[in-house]
């Protein structure tokens, strides 16, 4: 396990920290909070210990693709694109001030905002006993995403005398070997994680490497191309490999089922055969669609078709999973010990084709009301627990979509391999 604040002495001391605030922002506005509170409880523990100065550092949006979007967004519409809007942009979009100032309401307390990342050294040493400071948009500094180590370096080494000890609680960012996630690291004589950081590699780490079994897996999402890598690390430990979603159709081609207009990616046909025959091998029981929920198009206002079998006639696309495969679902869900979901099996923001989806959701409530262990592991998945306000019934809802996701692919993260173990 990785150490955490609460191994370490942070009375008088300057801590910089690592937080993910990418929250959605609209017109300067924080229009989900999730993140901001998820960070909380090591925001106070460190207020807790009577620290000298609490620095956090955030990324908010990617601010040269943001701007490059927008443009290109008014491009085709004939509309001229200035430097006055451009600005205006940013400031409705990525600069930190709002996220600051949401944050003083809610700790109760002053969060000063420089107005800048770098340059601050002397301004941090000057701050109260116990003061909190955010900095502006790290994305903002070229250094902190470059490709040219020495200016990354560069950043990361001026970050590294804003604090005594570097905390690391974004986990969303952990695997993105960035200045503030992980070069700085390099430069701090401590290094520890916050609480969101603990839990997440708590629940996570298990799952690929020793989860109580039989353990169930339940994979969805549009691409297979997206997944693969997934799929082959929990077949190592998986009893039950569900795949849904709309990779569920290239691996039905790829078993001789016709599909319709589905979705499907020819390109992995012969790697999803594999798949089948390495989880043939392993005795992993792949659990594939056996009925379907069909439309003409991909419409939220497409009329549901029910399709009583696997193969999907030319004319139709699968949406979603049928009812009989539900009943599927439910046996192995319910049998499990530990469950770990990544990706809706349909096409739940349509509500017509959220069934299937919704059903996982409850299965998966329920497997853990009778002591399964689950992981909700970030992105669609989240938002489809959310969507059934199921995710207080889960062992854990990851915070990092590509984080979770190349964590269960047995990758190692940056920001985490960089924190100190116990």
């Amino acid at each position: 396990m990785i150490k955490t604040v609460r191994d370490v002495d942070l009375a008088g001391k300057r801590i910089i920290m690592r937080v993910d605030f990418n929250v959605p922002m609209k017109d300067g506005v924080v229009q989900d909070d999730t993140r901001i509170q998820a960070a909380l409880p090591t925001i106070k523990y460190i207020l807790e210990q009577n620290p000298k100065s609490l620095v956090l550092m955030s990324h908010l949006g990617d601010p040269k693709k943001d701007v490059k979007k927008a443009q290109e967004k008014a491009e085709k519409a004939g509309k001229p694109f200035t430097e006055a809007d451009k600005e205006a942009f940013i400031n409705g979009k990525n600069r930190m001030k709002p996220v600051a100032e949401y944050l003083s309401k809610v700790l109760g307390k002053p969060v000063e905002f420089p107005g800048a990342c770098l340059g601050l050294k002397d301004k941090i040493d000057a701050l109260s006993n116990g003061a909190v400071m955010m900095l502006e948009n790290t994305r903002f500094e070229p250094g902190e995403t470059s490709k040219d180590m020495a200016e990354q370096e560069a950043m990361a080494k001026e970050l590294a005398t804003y604090g005594d000890i570097y905390v690391n609680d974004a986990f969303g960012t952990a695997h993105r070997a960035h200045a503030s996630t992980a070069t700085i690291a390099k430069f701090m004589k401590t290094s520890v994680g916050g609480f969101l950081m603990e839990k997440e590699v708590k629940y996570l780490e298990p799952m690929v490497t020793n989860p109580p079994k039989p353990m169930t897996a339940i994979i969805g999402g549009a691409k297979v191309s997206s997944k693969i890598a997934v799929l082959e690390s929990l077949l190592k430990n998986a009893s039950s490999l569900i795949i849904g979603g709309g990779m569920a159709y290239t691996f039905l081609k790829a078993q001789g089922h016709s599909i319709g207009k589905s979705l499907v990616e020819d390109d992995f046909i012969d790697t999803a055969k594999n798949l089948l025959s390495k989880a043939a091998e392993k005795g992993v029981k792949i659990i594939l669609p056996v009925d379907h929920l069909g439309a003409e198009e991909f419409s939220p206002d497409a009329k549901p078709v029910v399709i009583d079998g696997v193969d999907i006639p030319d004319n139709l696309m699968g949406m979603d999973v049928g009812k009989k495969t539900i009943e599927i679902y439910k046996d192995t869900i319910l049998n499990s010990k530990s469950i770990v979901w990544n990706g809706p099996v349909g096409v739940f923001e349509f509500e017509a084709f959220s069934k299937g989806t919704g059903e996982v959701a409850h299965l998966v409530a329920e497997a853990t009301s009778k002591g399964a262990v689950s992981v909700v592991g970030g992105g669609d998945s989240v938002a489809a627990v959310n969507k059934f306000n199921l995710a207080s019934k889960m062992s854990h809802v990851s915070t990092g979509g590509g984080a979770s996701l190349e964590f269960l692919e047995g990758k190692t993260l940056p920001g985490i391999a960089v924190l100190e173990t116990k």
